[in-house]
């Protein structure tokens, strides 16, 4: 029986069981990812997966049961009852509503297609770098979603996304380099934008420079910039508020950072784009920054009614097997107007950080990063790569001494941001 046909079976049987209420979440998925590996089509893939989640309230008990691939829906509703009466009662939170269906906004693309946009972007590279050796993965993915409870509710939406992923290696000696651009869009991939840019850096990169250490400007390229807003959007979690994480706990209406900052949630915009939670609340658009000035945290039901806030239509799972949490499935930085050419013109003596090997700041702000991709500005002109060199500071601190926000924003993962010049980081590196 597949999941389709036992959603609301299982509902019926999860009732009869004795549960005062019940939800089912759907999720299917179909890619198509073709991949290059050494300058050459390796091989084409298709991937899919179906999975299904039972959760229910007995006696005000949850229980929460998963299956994935065909299901035997009295299996899984016992398995949750068993599971409820391991846990405390709760309030049960679970929206209400009608039959709703949302239109796909992406475009399905052929594997044919997939397989020319890898090769038109290796041979881009290969013509200026005929040493390097280029790896490549594109996919076209098929997601469909839904959920519907003993409440009434029944919402679904299918994204379709299309991803590019291009990569260069350089072995020059000893001296190994490796530079990536990647972009995920709704219809279709911009390969000369994503060639040009490997291009750009690897003309950057042609020589090797000593860093310039101690406190200097620092720029974040769009690719590199979540390393910031990855620890503000913590902040700005309403569950780190509750356990009194976040340092903004009580600074709702107060300036937290630099009046550039607007950060926001906008759900019709880009390729994360998402019209309810996983909890049946639409999702709307909400400012959580305003000009540097903290307006909101993001909830789920069970935390916004906790703080008083209702929910914000952020409850997602990070899993099937997961309970909803305070999640954001799309930020976007509100960008400023100067080209990243021009934010590098400006730099007297600093540090552009592109990639970097390590982890995020997580909610304490605090970081030290290894650069694995960096450049050395000198009187306004890339003079060269940098090695061995980290960033070490507070994101907190950073923020509130950002310089200017650029102009070329683009999706680094479900983050719309643009580039970013920092004051009082310290730059350490060996000559």
């Amino acid at each position: 029986m597949t999941n389709h046909q036992s959603a609301e079976q299982l509902l019926e049987l999860a009732t009869k069981a004795g549960a005062e209420a019940a939800e089912v979440l759907e999720s299917q998925s179909l890619s198509r990812p073709v991949f290059f590996e050494a300058n050459r089509l390796k091989q084409l893939e298709t991937a899919q997966a179906e999975g299904i989640a039972l959760r229910l309230w007995r006696d005000g008990r949850p229980g929460l049961a998963v299956a994935y691939g065909p299901v035997e829906p009295q299996i899984l509703v016992d398995r949750a009852i068993a599971l409820s009466q391991l846990n405390e009662p709760e309030i049960i939170e679970l929206g209400s509503g009608n039959k709703i269906v949302y239109p796909d906004l992406g475009q399905s693309i052929a594997a044919q297609q997939l397989v020319e946009w890898g090769k038109s972007a290796i041979a881009s590279i290969r013509q200026a770098y005929p040493e390097s050796i280029c790896t490549a993965e594109f996919d076209c993915e098929i997601e469909s979603t839904r959920l519907l409870n003993t409440r009434g509710l029944d919402c679904s939406h299918t994204d379709t996304t299309l991803s590019g992923y291009l990569s260069a290696e350089l072995v020059r000696g000893e001296d190994f380099l490796n530079i990536w651009e990647g972009e995920t869009e709704r219809s279709t991939i911009d390969i000369h934008t994503i060639t040009q840019r490997v291009l750009q850096r690897l003309e950057w990169a042609k020589d090797n420079v000593a860093p310039v250490t101690g406190r200097v400007p620092v720029l974040f390229t769009a690719k590199a910039a979540d390393l910031l807003w990855g620890t503000v959007c913590a902040a700005l979690n309403g569950k780190q508020v509750l356990e009194g994480a976040s340092p903004w706990s009580d600074r709702l209406g107060q300036q937290v950072i630099s009046p550039l900052v607007t950060l926001s949630q906008q759900p019709d915009t880009g390729p994360y784009s998402c019209p309810f939670d996983d909890e049946g609340t639409p999702t709307r658009s909400i400012v959580f920054l305003h000009n540097g000035v903290l307006q909101l945290f993001y909830t789920d039901r069970t935390t916004g009614r906790t703080l008083g806030s209702g929910t914000t239509g952020n409850g997602f799972r990070p899993g099937l097997g997961s309970y909803p949490t305070p999640s954001l499935f799309n930020v976007l930085i509100k960008p400023g107007e100067r080209s990243l050419a021009d934010l590098i013109a400006q730099l007297d003596d600093g540090i552009v950080v592109d990639q970097m090997l390590g982890g995020s700041a997580g909610i304490s702000g605090d970081f030290s990063i290894n650069i694995d991709l960096g450049y050395r500005v000198k009187k306004g002109q890339i003079i060269g790569r940098v090695k061995n060199t980290m960033v070490a500071g507070n994101v907190y601190t950073v923020l509130k001494q950002l310089v200017e926000l650029g102009g070329d924003s683009e999706w680094n993962g479900s983050c719309h941001t643009p580039s970013v010049i920092v004051e009082g980081l310290s730059v350490i590196g060996k000559n």
